[in-house]
């Protein structure tokens, strides 16, 4: 009989609380703070695409240390770098192939005080609302002991807290003593694992304003470039919900000498108030706004694993591929009011009215992506897939991948009817409908000089971004005019592009009788499946109307766009559900193309980015069911196409 039991319960209410290097690299010797020398390669002028995670959390997030997690910062950075560390449920997790950079981003409000609740000899425990808390988890199983134990804990704990510091009955300075030191640590964790040249790790914290979906769902990662002089005091929701109050609070610190960026994520379940054409009290955006959003928020997560926020197939009708790791299942998403100004997509266009009525643009922002892992490491590959949220969903049952049968599967459904959803005549736990769709997301990358907190921060700064759905995909994206004298076998293609065009993230301005030219070049990860196709995504305005249109620009294996259609014809790539197995003999290593619009208008701003597809492959849920010998749930898709986003190029008429 397998393992299973009444996590159902516990889970209603916690749920929802191409790197072109050099071929031939030099390196140098650079004496690292474990005073040993290891090689450093050269800054490389042409730029190498590193790939990170920029959202994890640890042990001292409130919300992770309820599910389980026992990883520390430290833990979070060996994981980073290819070490295995235990997930909560007791198995190991490990990358296959450690990544450039890093950065745990535990919540700042209540920052590590549900292991302090939990460590009887602290002076905080001594408080009697924090004795559901007592060795949390120490001895930690999977029994219905444990898990009730935990239904609701930290909702009940939660409000007492806050009460408690309202009515003065708890000791506020504790609480903010508490904090300062685990932050001092999540600091120094940072520092310790920093190898110029090798791996770059960021201090950081997340900024959690509301925790209800689709209800100003407002959060963001705030990455500070360096160590030095880093406030003692981070900005809390318990300071403001209010992310203008976080961007005021972020550029005080700037003119003290302190640089960070904002990075808003989940945009998808904002209610629409992540791109609001409006500020967060409601009022009319104005060019302070804008420049103070600009200055703060240059970059966007684009997919992790509460969903993927490019747009969504109610916002982008014509798009075939909209309805990536998008369905939420939540009831909020059959409300289109709930979706405008939560997709970058729209986000995008909505810049584009604001610019025609005469304000500077406060969407011109790139893409990265990212886990929000909540135990120290990211889930990024369908094969490997543990999902996020640790004993709440570290088997497959929990997720909703395979039946929930057996004796217990029975006596859940006895007392609890609606925790569990019968398809294909099977029962699954569906307490949480969300679970199945959660993804195995995703990855930041950029292209940078060198592997170095200056380099990549200044990358993040100019938007030489782009994201990933987990998969090491590397796509450059240049748009410029002299262009038009290259050629893709050039050897100084890549130079010449610096040199004379514009990168991801830029903007180019009209210039007379002429057209931009475009340049995608992708390559595929070497453990994932190959390419099918690169696409062009623009955007515009008609008649004040937004405007949307993807253009297949590359097809692999030697087909071609139709032009008509402007859409490859299909490579035949094929999965066997049996076994996971892939095709083959289709698809291509690399993708590289040059393009023009063929529908430009000069005197018509727009935006375009680059979509790059991997041929399809297992989604997690199938990898779940095929190992279990069950066949993946009809209401799932079967297969994904991982995917990476480069970050936009603006053309703007002058």
């Amino acid at each position: 009989m397998k393992k299973q039991n009444y996590i159902v319960i516990a889970f209603i209410i916690l749920i929802n609380a191409c790197s072109e290097n050099n071929e031939n690299p030099k390196f140098i010797e650079v004496e690292e703070q474990d005073s040993f020398f290891q090689p450093r390669p050269e800054p490389n002028p042409d730029k190498n695409a590193y790939f990170g995670d920029l959202h994890v959390h640890t042990s001292n997030s409130f919300d992770a240390y309820t599910f389980g997690t026992l990883a520390s910062p430290s833990d979070a950075y060996r994981f980073a770098q290819g070490e295995a560390i235990p997930h909560p449920t007791g198995y190991e997790i490990q990358l296959k192939k450690p990544l450039d950079f890093y950065a745990v981003t535990d919540h700042a409000v209540f920052l590590g005080i549900i292991k302090e609740a939990a460590d009887t000899s602290s002076e905080f425990s001594k408080y009697e609302f924090t004795e559901p808390m007592h060795n949390l988890n120490e001895n930690v199983s999977n029994s219905i002991f444990s898990i009730l134990k935990r239904s609701g804990l930290f909702r009940g704990f939660g409000g007492a807290l806050r009460e408690g510091l309202e009515n003065g009955s708890v000791d506020g300075e504790l609480i903010q003593s508490v904090g300062n030191s685990v932050w001092q640590k999540t600091i120094k964790a940072a520092d310790d694992a920093y190898k110029p040249g090798v791996f770059t790790t960021f201090a950081g914290y997340e900024y959690t304003s509301s925790v209800d979906l689709y209800d100003k769902y407002l959060h963001r990662n705030v990455i500070f470039k360096d160590t030095k002089n880093l406030p003692v005091k981070i900005f809390s929701r318990a300071d403001s919900q209010d992310p203008e109050q976080l961007w005021h609070w972020m550029d005080i610190q700037r003119e003290e000498g302190v640089e960070s960026l904002a990075i808003p994520h989940n945009s998808n379940i904002s209610g629409g108030a992540a791109f609001s054409m409006s500020d967060y009290n409601g009022g009319p955006i104005d060019e302070a706004y804008v420049k103070q959003r600009l200055r703060n928020e240059p970059l966007v997560e684009i997919t992790q694993a509460k969903g993927t926020s490019e747009t969504h197939p109610f916002l982008s009708k014509n798009d075939e591929w909209a309805a990536f790791e998008a369905i939420t299942n939540m009831p909020q998403e059959n409300n289109i009011n709930n979706l405008k100004g939560g997709y970058v997509r729209d986000a995008y266009l909505r810049g584009l009215t604001l610019s025609d009525k005469g304000l500077t643009n406060p969407f011109k922002f790139g893409v990265i992506g990212s886990s929000d892992t909540h135990v120290a490491g990211g889930s990024y590959t369908e094969e490997t897939h543990f999902s996020k949220i640790g004993l709440l969903d570290g088997e497959p049952y929990l997720r909703g991948s395979v039946p929930y049968e057996g004796f217990y599967g029975f006596f859940t459904k006895l007392l609890r009817p609606d925790s569990i959803v019968e398809v294909d005549g099977n029962n699954y736990l569906g307490v949480s409908a969300r679970l199945i769709r959660f993804g195995s997301s995703g990855l930041a990358g950029v292209w940078a000089e060198e592997n170095t907190r200056e380099s990549i921060y200044e990358a993040f700064r100019r938007k030489e971004t782009f994201g990933t759905s987990g998969s090491r995909i590397k796509v450059r994206f240049f748009a410029g005019y002299d262009l038009e004298g290259s050629k893709l076998d050039d050897l100084s293609l890549i130079q010449d592009a610096y040199t004379n065009n514009t990168p991801m993230g830029g903007t180019i301005i009209q210039e007379k009788n002429n057209s931009p030219r475009f340049l995608v070049w992708a390559i595929s990860d070497p453990l994932g499946a190959p390419l099918q196709r690169a696409q062009i995504i623009k955007g515009w305005l008609e008649d004040g109307e937004h405007r949307e249109k993807v253009f297949d620009v590359a097809c692999s294996d030697g087909l071609s766009v139709d032009p008509t259609t402007h859409r490859c014809p299909d490579n035949n790539a094929a999965v066997n559900l049996d076994d996971c197995s892939i095709s083959s003999d289709k698809g291509d290593s690399e993708i590289k193309t040059f393009w023009k619009d063929p529908e430009f208008r000069q005197d018509q701003d727009a935006f375009y980015y680059s979509r790059v597809l991997e041929n399809p492959t297992c989604r997690w849920s199938t990898w779940d069911a095929m190992r279990d010998n069950e066949s993946p749930r009809s209401d799932i898709p079967a297969t994904i196409q991982e995917r990476a986003w480069s970050s936009p190029i603006w053309y703007t008429k002058k």
